[in-house]
């Protein structure tokens, strides 16, 4: 807008320059339609240009000398193509002053100028061999010498319907000023005279569409290079973009004295008004006084504010600069204010910042100090209806060498907050930070938890996640909470520590206390492959409040120890499930596995018939298997995970098992087995107990046919072993009667054969 505005302005004070001159020498001759073959040759010589004059020249001699153009045009630099023209254009000169040397116009006016504006993609215009040296000094250097000696002094300047196309190649837009009308009084040196100004600013696209009008009173002194603007009103209407029904109202004074540099703007007032995608807004900027004395600056009283009224809600915002001062090298704002807030149906919110800013343009140094940061939120819906916080810290800013460090302390919620951060690199930004928090409860402010539903949920198409941005992170810092409490969980003493550099993102160490032990562990990200790792240990945790807590799931009780090493791969939930590698491993004592109460199960073997067989049931979240012990690890592979090495001890029974949980389809199918204590009678039996199923309606079949199988297994081995006791008992109780019945017989025969050997040996001594 600019380089539309510069450029008009030089065309057209050309082109008035040049109107000035030609019609200056025209009426200085009398015979001027004789000499348009000269001017246009002279002309095509000096620009290399054609001028056409296709209208009459008319001379005027009293009560003033002048003279009337009719239709003028220039071409393009070697072109027939047409530049500018000019519909008429008359100027008139007092006789007078020309005898003493003076040039005073008494009225200059112009109607219909057309000017086309090139910007090449070179960066080029079509005005540059105009605007160059060489055609500045293309007349005599003694015409020249004579017309420095000419004063400069118009009675009026009249300038009507007046356009300017400009062509930007380069940027590839287009934009044109058109019902371009100017109107002022006496311009001579150091005599104020009122200036009017009309035009009508647009772009092809049709993304601006502005109707301007400033009137002001204009001051100057060619000699000394002084200008000033009295009293000067700007209005503005239209739209831009997606801003319509815009509003600009712009007054005050400003001067500029060229020759010591010095500039100032008095009583500036700029007020705003429009409408934004159709929502409303105003803005309002007040400065009393702002001066520029060659590099220093100096201002008071700066105060802005504006307001939004959104769809979202209405906002505000407000800056107030009591006083301001330096220069380049540089410059102070003390009590800087800035405020700023938010008003929706149901709550609203606010802002306040108050600091002193110090700073120089010529190192881009910039330095927040005493910075004071208050805010606030209220509403019914928020927990305790009004939220509040204060901080107090500083901000140092190195813009040349692209840094920002930043400190702060203070108030966060219900929290003391110890923050300090570092930044480096805008354009790859690296960041480096410290945050220490007494206490934080999060659960407030989260949304709350869905309650579960026995309604299928409709399956939404997955939206795979996008790690590029963490491709070019480089973030190192530490962050610590003496206590959390977020989604329901509890935490203590947390500590989580963040390093991220050529997209990998290590968490080290990531570790708190909780539910009466403690994790420690550690998580890998890399984005360019997409894939995760994690490394983890619980110790001494109680498991049920911690699921129930976490998860709102009532699976297991207990306490012991967990550990887990996982990775996957993928970009989307179900891509990483399905692609899940790593171990767990399990340890609990003295708790209980909730859905089912295997126990009751086995008490219950007694009251089975011989015709009992197995039975499907559903998971019943009151029912609880207690245990002394419990003990399994899982191996995952591919989403897959598998157990063959499950050890459950309790009193009553035994529980053993093996099978697979598959996380990539959410389903499971496990058999286990449960060992009963041995009955009064000796007898133990094995009930099997097969999980299976989708994980949101996991079915327990249990075998009792097989367990009284089993009974009956083990009764006929007790029969079969009490009958062969007793087989064995009889043949040996057998075995011991004929042996005593031998023994007998051997003892009777002896004790004949010795009472026969008695008796001969009686009858051989006799």
């Amino acid at each position: 807008m600019k380089s539309v505005l510069k450029y008009a302005l030089w065309s057209l004070f050309g082109i008035a320059a040049t109107m000035s001159t030609v019609l200056a020498y025209v009426a200085l001759t009398f015979d001027p339609n004789a000499y348009k073959p000269q001017i246009i040759q002279a002309v095509q010589d000096s620009t290399h240009r054609t001028l056409k004059l296709d209208g009459d020249i008319k001379l005027m001699f009293f009560p003033s000398i002048g003279a009337h153009l009719g239709k003028v045009s220039l071409s393009e630099f070697q072109s027939e193509r047409e530049f500018a023209s000019v519909t008429d254009a008359s100027v008139s000169l007092a006789v007078w002053p020309l005898l003493m040397k003076q040039m005073v116009v008494n009225q200059l006016h112009v109607n219909g100028v057309k000017i086309n504006v090139i910007k090449y993609k070179s960066g080029k215009t079509n005005l540059d061999d105009l605007l160059s040296p060489e055609s500045k000094t293309a007349q005599n250097p003694q015409n020249e010498r004579k017309s420095t000696a000419v004063a400069f002094d118009v009675a009026s300047v009249v300038i009507e319907n007046c356009e300017l196309q400009f062509d930007d190649q380069a940027a590839g837009s287009k934009f044109s000023i058109t019902q371009l009308n100017l109107k002022t009084g006496r311009l001579t040196n150091a005599i104020p005279t009122p200036v009017e100004l009309s035009a009508r600013i647009q772009t092809t696209e049709g993304k601006a569409d502005i109707t301007l009008q400033v009137a002001t009173a204009l001051s100057f002194d060619l000699e000394r290079n002084r200008y000033s603007l009295k009293g000067m009103e700007l209005n503005a209407a239209g739209g831009v973009q997606d801003v319509s029904e815009l509003m600009l109202k712009l007054a005050g004074d400003a001067s500029a004295d060229l020759q010591d540099r010095n500039f100032e703007l008095n009583l500036f007032v700029l007020n705003a008004s429009g409408k934004k995608a159709g929502d409303p807004f105003e803005a309002h900027l007040a400065v009393p006084s702002i001066s520029l004395k060659g590099e220093n600056f100096s201002g008071r009283n700066l105060a802005f504010n504006a307001s939004y009224d959104a769809q979202f809600g209405k906002a505000s915002a407000s800056l107030n600069l009591p006083s301001f001062n330096g220069n380049l090298d540089k410059f102070s704002l003390p009590g800087m204010s800035l405020q700023a807030g938010l008003v929706q149906a149901e709550q609203a919110f606010s802002a306040k910042i108050n600091t002193a800013l110090i700073g120089s343009m010529k190192t881009m140094q910039f330095n927040l100090k005493e910075l004071n940061i208050a805010l606030k939120a209220s509403g019914d819906k928020l927990p305790g209806k009004v939220i509040e916080s204060s901080l107090k810290g500083s901000v140092q800013a190195d813009l040349e060498r692209q840094s920002v460090h930043a400190k702060f302390a203070g108030g966060l919620m219900q929290s003391q907050l110890k923050l300090e951060a570092a930044l480096r690199n805008f354009k790859v930004p690296a960041l480096r930070y410290d945050i220490e928090i007494d206490k934080l409860d999060l659960d407030p402010y989260l949304p709350p938890r869905v309650a579960k539903t026995d309604t299928p949920n409709v399956a939404e198409a997955e939206q795979p996640f996008d790690l590029s941005a963490l491709q070019t992170l480089d973030v190192n810092g530490s962050v610590r909470i003496g206590a959390l409490q977020a989604g329901n969980v509890e935490l203590s003493k947390l500590r989580v520590d963040l390093k991220a550099r050529d997209g990998v993102v290590n968490v080290e160490p990531l570790s708190a206390v909780l539910y009466q032990g403690s994790f420690k562990g550690k998580a890998r990200i890399d984005a360019h492959s997409s894939s995760f790792e994690i490394s983890q240990k619980l110790n001494g945790v109680e498991i049920a409040p911690l699921m129930k807590d976490a998860a709102d799931l009532e699976l297991a009780e207990g306490k012991g120890n967990i550990s887990l090493t996982l990775d996957t791969q993928g970009n989307t939930v179900s891509a990483l499930k399905k692609a899940l590698h790593g171990t767990v491993v399990v340890e609990l004592a003295d708790g209980a596995i909730r859905g089912i109460d295997l126990g009751k199960l086995v008490q219950g073997v007694q009251n089975l018939s011989k015709d009992s067989k197995a039975e499907t049931m559903g998971i019943n979240k009151d029912a609880r298997t207690q245990f002394s012990e419990f003990k399994a690890s899982l191996k995952i592979k591919d989403g897959v995970a598998h157990n063959d090495d499950l050890s459950v001890k309790s009193t009553v029974l035994r529980l053993t098992g093996s099978g697979y949980v598959d996380i990539g389809q959410d389903m499971m199918d496990y058999n286990a087995k449960v060992i009963m204590a041995k009955t009064d009678q000796g007898r133990t039996g094995t009930l099997p107990v097969r999980f299976y199923g989708p994980f949101d309606s996991v079915k327990i079949k249990v075998d009792y046919a097989e367990l009284l199988a089993d009974l009956a297994r083990q009764r006929i081995n007790e029969e079969k072993a009490a009958l062969k006791q007793k087989l064995d008992a009889e043949k040996t109780a057998a075995r011991a009667a004929a042996k005593a019945r031998l023994e007998a017989e051997k003892a009777a025969a002896k004790a004949k054969v010795e009472d026969k050997l008695k008796q001969g040996l009686k009858g051989l001594f006799k």
